[in-house]
């Protein structure tokens, strides 16, 4: 029988190509003393957790143009245009991917839109070396998405304090009971992943299923698969309260009205 092709494992093998070459082109010590001298100024950060938890919707709309499982999503889409119509139509926070060969993004979209929204922004990438946290720092994000299955508990939690000293947010993303180790008492916000990031294949019924097992001193987020504010509502009966949609809104020619119509129902 032919072995079911891994996404994940070819994006995490990709991922550590590009990072050595980035790293050759912007060496650490070049890289980190930037970032030290955005520390020094205290510049304010907008905490995703704090939006979360008192917005009304918890709607994290994402910018993204491309998946590995169904092709482009939104080539076309204009990222200034798109999150400025997002946090216009109610967003609580951004998600923005920056994974190019995979997802269609790029790092320079959060550095472009950093000035023109004042909502959160997560940097949603394969996150699998520090180096990345500090790209994420100076591009302007808010937050960082640390993958489970990208990680071993201890690189996830190394990561996660180094996030910290940035000033950087964390979601812990997870997709089943195994992983419920790497939720310690550092993560900002745990997300539930209802897409497999080895098939790709989605079940909004894994975020159901997990819930009860989280934390309650937990901000949780219910990622994939999100579609209607039926399903928005029961999440947030079992504890969610932050919701991140992207094709749901990419795949329309308005991705900003289209989170405005989920709003108005909701």
């Amino acid at each position: 029988m032919e072995k079911q092709r891994d996404i994940l494992d070819e994006i995490v093998a990709a991922k550590r190509i590009e990072v050595a070459d980035q790293m050759k082109a912007v060496p650490s010590r070049e890289l980190f003393h930037k970032v030290e001298e955005l520390l020094a100024n205290g510049i304010t950060r907008h905490s995703m957790r704090a939006a979360l938890a008192a917005s009304p919707s918890g709607i994290i709309a994402e910018f993204k143009r491309k998946s590995p499982s169904k092709g482009w999503i939104h080539e076309d889409a204009e990222v200034d245009k798109v999150v400025v119509d997002y946090e216009m139509n109610g967003a609580s926070a951004l998600s923005i991917l920056t994974d190019e060969q995979f997802f269609g993004g790029q790092m320079r979209f959060i550095s472009r839109v950093r000035s023109s929204v004042n909502i959160p922004i997560l940097r949603k990438d394969f996150i699998i070396d520090e180096y990345q946290l500090y790209q994420s720092r100076m591009i302007g994000a808010d937050a960082v998405l640390l993958i489970a299955a990208c990680l071993t508990p201890e690189q996830c939690r190394m990561l996660t304090l180094k996030a910290h000293e940035l000033e950087l947010e964390t979601l812990l993303e997870i997709h089943s009971e195994a992983e419920l180790a790497y939720v310690t008492d550092d993560i900002d916000m745990v997300g539930v992943n209802n897409r497999n990031l080895g098939t790709f294949h989605t079940d909004v019924q894994n975020s159901f299923r997990l819930a009860g097992l989280l934390p309650n001193d937990k901000l949780l987020v219910s990622e994939s698969g999100i579609s209607d504010t039926f399903t928005l509502q029961r999440l947030r009966e079992v504890g969610f309260r932050g919701f991140l949609i992207g094709e749901t809104f990419m795949k329309t020619p308005d991705p900003g009205a289209a989170l405005r119509e989920l709003i108005s129902n909701i």
